[in-house]
């Protein structure tokens, strides 16, 4: 395989709909609604791994990650506030 490829584990929605023991068309209602996130090649969609986290976290990968960052800088945040909210 090249190694100029990036490799990420992606699956078909038959895959994930044996996985979370669902139909694959309720598998494809999520991808319609936007709570699975699937990458359309062609007349097929592909899954990538890190969009199933919604089933545990409620929010695509991503988005829970960035969230998780936030809430550390969140302090530092507060204090610039209320450092501005003296000056007023």
């Amino acid at each position: 395989m090249n190694g100029n490829i990036i490799s990420a584990k992606v699956y078909t929605p038959e895959q994930v709909a044996t996985m979370l023991q669902l139909s694959k068309n309720t598998v494809y209602q999520l991808i319609n609604r936007g709570e699975i996130i699937a990458k359309k090649i062609g007349k097929v969609y592909r899954i990538p791994a890190s969009s199933l986290s919604f089933v545990f976290t409620g929010l695509d990968y991503d988005l829970y990650k960035a969230e998780k960052e936030d809430r550390k800088q969140l302090s530092k945040v507060q204090e610039e506030i209320a450092k501005v909210r003296a000056t007023l």
